[in-house]
């Protein structure tokens, strides 16, 4: 079928959709719902069999749906409505939720429905972020699919909206307010957590900290402290320690609350007002870990973002676990395996091109490290989306297991660079120099099972996040005792001197720079714009000219029409 998909932005949860649907063999157009307008050119271009919204923040004009099938996919349970559905999910504490599609139609969310899927909510809380990109995620992909085989039967008809049903145990919810966001440092530590935590990442949580009215996000629970709610108790590795009604909390990342403020590590929010405040234990982003013949280095930064510090602190680490006497190395990210450089960091510096200079030389140590670890075999484990320079750090390691539902963006292009991390090395020693030049031309993603497929990952592991890493240190220990594993070695250690000697790995790292100099000094491509755009969060003003790559239906141009 022509399927176009309308949304709000091309993130993580649509480019899985639009990769499952084309590898069901759908041809499919995305369009950014950017106005009305737009919208309605985009279905006059494509002339869809089906038109799929995936979390569609805009309304869909009546224009639209009344003349063409269009299934809204909404993130909560059948009979939830209203804009603010994983906020209340979590805030209230719901052991259960769900995903829904459904038709659209004048009511927004009312419509006759096609398919749903429900599924635990952690208890922990889950922050937005996570619950978003996990288990809806993975249910609205499901539903997409599903849907998209049943608007091929003539015969299905959706049911209709009905209170009465049992499986309809959703209800109309109003849209959050900033009073239902603000945070009381006086309540216990359980539920500042959780008020936090349904707002991230956005709009994040709202709260008074050390004289300042700021926006949190990325909270933890920390130690049994006593001390008046509210003020600073310590910090580490740029996150605060905040004392709360009963204990603490550690905060990662603040946004000051006024126009044009970035969202940051706290230590960089906050500054001066927490100079003196002391060092403590009790948060890391990076493990090390070890166990029979394996080290694990975990690391876990927020969004996947890398910045100058957390790479020079992920080397030193990568450096530990090399001299350690294992026989595999395991690299491990978090929720986001990693999107390369800290892009808020960088705007937010009094020198914005400088800092993305010493950014991408310190991400480069990290790459090297895992190039150069020649005394063990490395594995890195992608559990988590990944990005530009995030996926090509990954490649450094002799064996990439991807979980099957990731997403890859191995390329630079669409933020105006040439990039680095040594992918003119390991992207091209692992698909070949036309399949690298192919990837970061045309700027598009790949799935789990289409990164194997090229060569890019060596297997894909289906499961929960949680098996998924289990499956990895199974495979990394029976790759430690393999009776072939010094044979192994040997050949890892007899390429990368083959390597050398015909081309020095800092060879490559030196010609990457010198293209990146011209992208981060001069501006040659449009960096310092795309930079702005992605940290302010800038609205396009036009479906990204990179996704136009494969369009072939009409010899004119529509503004902000595109297909794939």
């Amino acid at each position: 079928m022509r399927i176009l998909l309308l949304c709000s932005s091309f993130n993580g949860l649509t480019q899985r959709a639009w990769l499952e649907l084309r590898r069901a063999g759908h041809d499919v157009s995305v369009e950014l719902a950017l106005s009305p307008e737009v919208m309605l050119e985009a279905v006059q271009l494509a002339k869809p069999d089906l038109v799929i919204c995936p979390f569609l923040k805009e309304k869909v004009p009546a224009e639209l749906w009344r003349g063409q099938r269009t299934v809204i996919i909404h993130p909560g349970p059948p009979g939830d409505r209203g804009p603010s559905s994983l906020d209340w999910a979590i805030l209230e504490g719901a052991a259960e939720w769900g995903v829904t599609a459904l038709q659209a139609v004048e009511e927004m969310d009312a419509g006759p429905i096609w398919a749903y899927r429900m599924f635990p909510v952690p208890a922990g809380p889950p922050r937005k972020s996570a619950l978003y990109n996990g288990p809806v995620a993975d249910a609205a992909v499901e539903l997409v699919l599903e849907v998209a085989a049943k608007a091929g039967d003539p015969a299905f008809v959706p049911e209709p909206l009905d209170y009465a049903r049992p499986e309809v145990v959703g209800r109309l919810r109003p849209a959050m307010r900033r009073a239902d966001r603000e945070v009381s440092w006086a309540e216990p530590t359980a539920e500042v957590v959780r008020r936090v935590r349904a707002a991230d990442g956005s709009p994040g949580g709202l709260a008074e900290l050390c004289g300042m009215r700021v926006r949190v996000f990325d909270v933890y629970p920390g130690p049994a402290l006593a001390g008046t709610p509210g003020t600073v108790a310590g910090r580490r590795e740029g996150a605060v320690l905040v004392h709360t009604g009963d204990g603490s909390v550690w905060v990662g990342h603040l946004r000051a609350e006024e126009p044009g403020a970035v969202k940051l590590p706290a230590v960089s929010v906050l500054g001066e007002r927490v100079a003196e405040a002391q060092e403590r234990p009790g948060y890391s982003e990076i493990t090390y870990d070890r166990g029979d013949g394996v080290g694990v280095v975990s690391f876990d930064f927020y969004n996947g973002a890398m910045s100058t510090d957390q790479c020079r602190r992920l080397a030193a680490a990568l450096r530990y676990a090399a001299a350690q006497d294992t026989r595999v190395l395991v690299l491990r990210g978090g929720e986001v395996f990693s999107n390369g450089i800290h892009l808020n960091v960088i705007e937010a510096a009094p020198h914005p091109e400088l800092e993305a200079w010493t950014n991408i030389n310190a991400i480069n140590q990290v790459c090297r490290e895992l190039v150069w670890c020649t005394g063990q075999l490395v594995v890195t484990s992608v559990g988590g989306n990944a990005g530009a320079g995030g996926v090509m750090m990954g490649l450094g390691a002799d064996r990439v297991i991807v979980r099957e539902g990731v997403v890859l963006n191995p390329h630079y292009r669409t933020m105006g660079l040439f990039g680095s991390e040594l992918w003119t090395y390991t992207l091209v020693r692992r698909v070949g120099a036309r399949e690298a030049a192919r990837l970061t031309g045309e700027a598009l993603p790949i799935g789990a099972r289409e990164a194997v497929e090229l060569g890019l990952a060596d297997r894909a592991v289906a499961g929960s996040r949680q098996a998924f890493e289990r499956a990895v240190l199974e495979y990394a220990e029976r790759l430690a005792a393999d009776p072939g594993y010094g044979r192994l070695l040997a050949a890892k250690q007899a390429a990368r001197d083959a390597d050398e000697r015909r081309r020095p790995l800092e060879a490559y790292r030196v010609e990457e720079l010198a293209e990146m100099s011209r992208d981060m000094f001069d501006d040659r491509s449009g960096f310092r714009q795309a930079r702005e755009a992605f940290v302010h969060k800038r609205k396009a003003d036009r479906t990204p000219p990179h996704l136009a790559v494969h369009r072939e239906l009409s010899g004119t141009s529509l503004p902000g029409a595109s297909h794939m």
